[in-house]
Protein backbone atom coordinates (compact mmCIF):
# COMPACT_ATOMS: atom_id res chain seq x y z
CA UNK A 1 0.00 0.00 0.00
CA UNK A 2 1.21 3.50 -0.86
CA UNK A 3 1.07 5.80 2.19
CA UNK A 4 -0.49 9.19 1.56
CA UNK A 5 -0.84 11.77 4.32
CA UNK A 6 -4.02 13.85 4.24
CA UNK A 7 -2.49 17.13 5.32
CA UNK A 8 -5.33 18.81 7.19
CA UNK A 9 -6.72 19.09 10.71
CA UNK A 10 -10.21 19.95 9.40
CA UNK A 11 -12.39 16.95 10.28
CA UNK A 12 -14.90 17.71 7.52
CA UNK A 13 -12.16 17.76 4.88
CA UNK A 14 -10.60 14.57 6.27
CA UNK A 15 -13.92 12.71 5.92
CA UNK A 16 -14.45 13.95 2.35
CA UNK A 17 -10.91 13.23 1.22
CA UNK A 18 -10.94 9.76 2.77
CA UNK A 19 -14.13 8.97 0.88
CA UNK A 20 -12.82 10.44 -2.39
CA UNK A 21 -9.55 8.48 -2.18
CA UNK A 22 -10.87 5.24 -0.68
CA UNK A 23 -10.68 3.11 -3.84
CA UNK A 24 -7.33 4.35 -5.13
CA UNK A 25 -5.09 1.75 -3.48
CA UNK A 26 -3.30 4.36 -1.37
CA UNK A 27 -3.02 3.84 2.38
CA UNK A 28 -4.55 7.03 3.72
CA UNK A 29 -2.95 8.44 6.85
CA UNK A 30 -4.19 11.41 8.91
CA UNK A 31 -2.08 13.63 11.16
CA UNK A 32 -3.84 12.08 14.17
CA UNK A 33 -2.83 8.58 13.00
CA UNK A 34 0.84 9.49 13.32
CA UNK A 35 0.49 11.86 16.30
CA UNK A 36 1.45 14.84 14.16
CA UNK A 37 0.29 18.12 15.66
CA UNK A 38 1.02 20.78 13.09
CA UNK A 39 -0.72 24.09 12.47
CA UNK A 40 0.32 25.94 9.31
CA UNK A 41 -0.43 29.65 8.84
CA UNK A 42 -2.44 30.15 5.65
CA UNK A 43 -0.90 33.51 4.81
CA UNK A 44 -0.38 33.01 1.08
CA UNK A 45 -1.90 35.32 -1.52
CA UNK A 46 -3.34 32.49 -3.65
CA UNK A 47 -5.03 29.14 -3.07
CA UNK A 48 -2.00 27.44 -4.61
CA UNK A 49 0.42 29.15 -2.21
CA UNK A 50 -1.62 28.11 0.82
CA UNK A 51 -2.14 24.52 -0.37
CA UNK A 52 1.55 24.13 -1.24
CA UNK A 53 2.67 25.60 2.07
CA UNK A 54 0.50 23.10 3.99
CA UNK A 55 1.49 20.11 1.86
CA UNK A 56 5.21 20.89 2.12
CA UNK A 57 5.09 21.45 5.89
CA UNK A 58 3.32 18.14 6.48
CA UNK A 59 5.61 16.28 4.06
CA UNK A 60 8.70 17.69 5.78
CA UNK A 61 7.39 16.84 9.26
CA UNK A 62 6.22 13.32 8.38
CA UNK A 63 8.53 12.18 5.60
CA UNK A 64 5.39 11.09 3.71
CA UNK A 65 3.92 12.19 0.40
CA UNK A 66 1.28 14.69 1.53
CA UNK A 67 -1.90 16.06 -0.01
CA UNK A 68 -3.34 19.39 1.11
CA UNK A 69 -6.06 21.59 -0.27
CA UNK A 70 -7.07 25.20 -0.03
CA UNK A 71 -10.56 26.07 -1.07
CA UNK A 72 -12.96 28.96 -1.04
CA UNK A 73 -16.36 30.24 -2.05
CA UNK A 74 -16.44 33.10 -4.54
CA UNK A 75 -19.71 35.04 -4.74
CA UNK A 76 -20.16 37.25 -7.80
CA UNK A 77 -22.34 39.85 -6.02
CA UNK A 78 -19.57 40.24 -3.42
CA UNK A 79 -16.90 40.76 -6.11
CA UNK A 80 -15.49 37.27 -5.53
CA UNK A 81 -15.49 37.43 -1.72
CA UNK A 82 -14.92 35.68 0.58
CA UNK A 83 -12.60 33.68 -1.72
CA UNK A 84 -9.23 33.00 -0.16
CA UNK A 85 -10.57 34.16 3.21
CA UNK A 86 -13.66 31.91 3.28
CA UNK A 87 -12.60 30.18 6.52
CA UNK A 88 -11.96 33.56 8.18
CA UNK A 89 -14.89 35.52 6.74
CA UNK A 90 -16.16 37.25 9.87
CA UNK A 91 -14.93 40.24 11.86
CA UNK A 92 -15.45 38.42 15.18
CA UNK A 93 -12.51 36.29 16.39
CA UNK A 94 -13.47 32.66 16.93
CA UNK A 95 -16.48 32.81 14.60
CA UNK A 96 -17.89 29.45 13.52
CA UNK A 97 -19.39 28.21 10.23
CA UNK A 98 -22.90 29.38 11.18
CA UNK A 99 -21.56 32.87 12.00
CA UNK A 100 -19.85 33.08 8.61
CA UNK A 101 -22.96 31.97 6.72
CA UNK A 102 -25.08 34.56 8.56
CA UNK A 103 -22.51 37.28 7.89
CA UNK A 104 -22.46 36.44 4.18
CA UNK A 105 -26.25 36.59 3.91
CA UNK A 106 -26.22 39.90 5.77
CA UNK A 107 -23.73 41.30 3.23
CA UNK A 108 -25.88 40.05 0.33
CA UNK A 109 -29.04 41.81 1.48
CA UNK A 110 -30.25 44.32 -1.13
CA UNK A 111 -28.17 42.82 -3.92
CA UNK A 112 -30.14 41.43 -6.90
CA UNK A 113 -30.69 37.67 -7.05
CA UNK A 114 -29.76 35.06 -8.10
CA UNK A 115 -26.52 35.32 -6.12
CA UNK A 116 -24.34 33.26 -8.45
CA UNK A 117 -21.23 31.73 -6.95
CA UNK A 118 -18.70 28.96 -7.30
CA UNK A 119 -16.60 26.85 -4.99
CA UNK A 120 -12.92 26.53 -5.93
CA UNK A 121 -10.41 23.96 -4.68
CA UNK A 122 -6.69 23.79 -5.26
CA UNK A 123 -4.89 20.60 -4.24
CA UNK A 124 -1.14 20.47 -3.64
CA UNK A 125 0.78 17.20 -3.53
CA UNK A 126 4.17 17.47 -1.85
CA UNK A 127 6.90 14.86 -2.12
CA UNK A 128 9.55 15.21 0.62
CA UNK A 129 12.52 17.17 -0.74
CA UNK A 130 10.97 17.40 -4.22
CA UNK A 131 8.63 19.60 -6.23
CA UNK A 132 5.00 20.33 -5.38
CA UNK A 133 2.29 19.37 -7.87
CA UNK A 134 -0.84 21.55 -8.17
CA UNK A 135 -4.30 20.64 -9.52
CA UNK A 136 -7.65 22.45 -9.34
CA UNK A 137 -11.43 21.94 -9.42
CA UNK A 138 -14.55 24.14 -9.48
CA UNK A 139 -18.29 23.73 -9.09
CA UNK A 140 -20.95 26.32 -9.87
CA UNK A 141 -24.25 27.27 -8.28
CA UNK A 142 -25.82 30.09 -6.29
CA UNK A 143 -26.25 31.30 -2.72
CA UNK A 144 -29.75 31.11 -1.25
CA UNK A 145 -31.07 33.16 1.69
CA UNK A 146 -32.08 30.22 3.91
CA UNK A 147 -30.12 27.22 5.13
CA UNK A 148 -31.12 23.79 3.87
CA UNK A 149 -29.70 20.38 4.73
CA UNK A 150 -27.59 18.98 7.54
CA UNK A 151 -24.67 17.42 5.66
CA UNK A 152 -21.28 18.86 4.82
CA UNK A 153 -19.74 21.88 6.53
CA UNK A 154 -18.84 25.50 5.89
CA UNK A 155 -21.12 27.20 3.37
CA UNK A 156 -22.72 23.96 2.12
CA UNK A 157 -26.21 24.68 3.55
CA UNK A 158 -26.60 27.90 1.52
CA UNK A 159 -24.91 26.77 -1.72
CA UNK A 160 -27.58 25.59 -4.17
CA UNK A 161 -27.21 23.49 -7.32
CA UNK A 162 -30.11 25.06 -9.30
CA UNK A 163 -30.41 22.10 -11.68
CA UNK A 164 -30.93 19.75 -8.70
CA UNK A 165 -32.83 22.23 -6.49
CA UNK A 166 -30.69 20.97 -3.63
CA UNK A 167 -27.95 22.53 -1.57
CA UNK A 168 -24.54 20.99 -1.09
CA UNK A 169 -25.67 20.09 2.45
CA UNK A 170 -28.67 18.15 1.07
CA UNK A 171 -26.55 15.84 -1.06
CA UNK A 172 -25.60 12.32 -0.06
CA UNK A 173 -21.84 11.89 0.37
CA UNK A 174 -21.69 9.88 -2.87
CA UNK A 175 -23.35 12.70 -4.82
CA UNK A 176 -21.27 15.42 -3.20
CA UNK A 177 -18.13 13.48 -3.98
CA UNK A 178 -19.07 13.49 -7.64
CA UNK A 179 -20.13 17.13 -7.98
CA UNK A 180 -18.05 19.16 -5.54
CA UNK A 181 -15.05 21.33 -6.27
CA UNK A 182 -12.92 19.13 -4.02
CA UNK A 183 -14.12 15.99 -5.82
CA UNK A 184 -13.11 17.45 -9.18
CA UNK A 185 -9.71 18.51 -7.85
CA UNK A 186 -9.12 15.02 -6.38
CA UNK A 187 -10.04 13.40 -9.70
CA UNK A 188 -7.32 15.53 -11.29
CA UNK A 189 -4.91 14.63 -8.48
CA UNK A 190 -5.24 10.84 -8.69
CA UNK A 191 -3.25 10.35 -11.93
CA UNK A 192 -0.56 12.69 -10.58
CA UNK A 193 -0.33 10.61 -7.39
CA UNK A 194 -0.12 7.36 -9.34
CA UNK A 195 2.73 8.77 -11.43
CA UNK A 196 4.59 9.98 -8.32
CA UNK A 197 4.34 6.62 -6.59
CA UNK A 198 5.31 4.76 -9.77
CA UNK A 199 8.38 6.95 -10.28
CA UNK A 200 9.47 6.34 -6.69
CA UNK A 201 9.02 2.59 -7.11
CA UNK A 202 6.50 2.47 -4.27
Amino acid sequence: MYKLLIATNNKGKVIELQDLLKDTGFELVTPADINLDLDVDEDGTTYAENAAKKAQAFAFASGLISLADDSGLEVDALDGAPGLYSARYHPKPGANDADRRAYMLENLQGKPQPWTAHFHATIAIAVPEQDVHIVEGNCYGEIIPEERGTGGFGYDPIFLFPELNRTMAELEMEEKNRLSHRAKAVMNAIPVLRKIFMERGL
